[in-house]
């Protein structure tokens, strides 16, 4: 089940409105802008410069709570700035989307924290103000620090969140896809009538943990359902991914556990009754290019300097559910089953062929990354990333930040010229919806085989 054309390759840049992302401290290096996270100005030359080099989307991560696993508290992500603070990132769309016109916005929300009634309403109105342009990465959150905020005792069991995501989307697909039929807002000035009372239905929804009764309180956007992301690749979580994601955010540190996930994920879509390839597999990646391989090892060395070792370890210790500070920097991460990100304690454990030490993990690594580090010229990087789409079959790939804007203006002004040069990635934008860009034929709404295009049909709706 494998397409080893030379199809091309979807990049993303990987941000958060946060001072560090997934590597902690970069944010003190003297070049890094990150401390900018909170301004307007910082994410609108941002995505000024991804649109630039012809990006499909900035793909803008979210964690709900604080990092506080490590220590049995949050000093060490607070001091190091590692996703903490943090910003709601559904509030940026808008103003990245005025000062460009293609680039598509995948943000991520967890659904553990808004009613879907309110959601559908939220993400509906970034679609219409993005002309189509947004995508939900839906997660379901991992942090018993953001359980404990939103009053509830503790997360719910790892499964269950997923029992909680189905019956989730299954409401709002209701409000997305069966309320309002398409031509209900009719705008009639002359008649005096904006929308026809009798094609807008209340929608009935009675599951497990959520009721809604109600219209849709927007009308429907350019993509009705904004285009789906999710990124759980833990066996639980690439069930749902088959059923319902249309790109998959995966991490894996080896070429043989990408492609393990991926060949996993496909199987899930195909057992959903979907088009395996109806499902883009995006693998997270970290890049430093430079004009020559020796420059981008000499800047390897120097943003190494900057990294903050308790606060990525801080990171690692949240999203593997493990307290790393009694471990010192020579002891091999232990293996341990926890209620967080299960893929991720896997990969860092038994997807790699040694389990790796705790100074792997505050490192440019496959480990710290829980992803692979592409590191050289413009065509050593683009050697790498052709080498890991042949071994894995994923079809882009999530570039992490480092030290900002410059990674992204080396990704933009080195790397994206050698793809093109290869025929691997485009030389100009398509037209439509973020889903009519990155699956050409398919239209703005989701697929026929999808399962919330049944939701469409119930209403009377072709």
């Amino acid at each position: 089940m494998s397409r080893q054309s030379r199809r091309e390759l979807r990049l993303n840049t990987f941000q958060m409105a946060a001072p560090s992302h997934n590597w902690a401290g970069l944010w003190k290096h003297p070049r890094d802008n990150q401390v900018n996270y909170h301004q307007l100005a910082y994410w609108a030359d941002m995505a000024r410069t991804a649109e630039r080099g012809l990006l499909d989307g900035i793909f803008i991560a979210d964690v709900f709570g604080i990092y506080d696993v490590y220590g049995g508290n949050a000093d060490a992500a607070l001091a190091a700035g590692a996703q903490a603070p943090q910003m709601d990132p559904s509030m940026l769309v808008s103003a990245m989307a005025l000062v460009t016109q293609h680039i598509g916005f995948g943000v991520t929300a967890s659904l553990s924290n808004d009613h879907p009634f309110s959601f559908a309403r939220r993400f509906t109105t970034l679609d219409h103000l993005t002309n189509g342009r947004l995508g939900w990465n839906i997660v379901t959150g991992y942090l018993e620090s953001g359980a404990r905020g939103l009053g509830q005792q503790a997360l719910r069991a790892h499964d269950e969140r997923y029992d909680v995501a189905e019956d989730y989307m299954a409401a709002l697909y209701k409000l997305w896809e069966g309320s309002w039929e398409e031509g209900a807002a009719v705008r009639d000035k002359a008649a005096g009538i904006f929308a026809r009372p009798e094609r807008v239905h209340a929608v009935d929804h009675d599951g497990p943990y959520f009721r809604v009764h109600g219209r849709a309180l927007a009308e429907p956007s350019p993509q009705r359902t904004p285009l789906l992301y999710q990124a759980g690749t833990s066996e639980r979580g690439r069930v749902f991914a088959g059923r319902h994601a249309e790109a998959c955010f995966i991490n894996g540190p080896t070429p043989a556990s990408a492609a393990r996930a991926v060949q996993a994920l496909r199987a899930c879509a195909l057992a959903a009754g979907r088009d395996p390839y109806d499902v883009l597999a995006l693998l997270g990646a970290t890049v430093i290019v430079a004009p020559t391989g020796a420059q981008a090892h000499d800047l390897r060395a120097e943003y190494h300097r900057y990294l903050d070792t308790a606060g990525q370890l801080a990171l690692v210790s949240g999203w593997t559910g493990m307290d790393l500070s009694p471990l010192d920097l020579d002891d091999v991460l232990p293996f341990a089953k926890t209620n967080a990100i299960q893929s991720t304690v896997e990969h860092l454990t038994r997807n790699i062929p040694q389990p790796p030490k705790v100074r792997d993990l505050v490192d440019f690594t496959s480990a710290g990354a829980r992803a692979p580090v592409f590191i050289g010229s413009a065509v050593d990087v683009a050697d790498q990333m052709e080498h890991w789409v042949r071994e894995t079959d994923i079809d882009g790939f999530n570039l992490v930040r480092t030290v900002m804007p410059e990674s992204l203006e080396a990704i933009v002004d080195l790397l994206v010229p050698e793809l093109q040069n290869r025929g691997l990635f485009k030389t100009s934008y398509r037209q439509g919806t973020l889903r009519e860009k990155l699956f050409p034929a398919r239209g703005r709404l989701l697929a026929g085989d999808h399962p919330g295009a049944s939701f469409r049909l119930q209403a009377g709706m072709t």
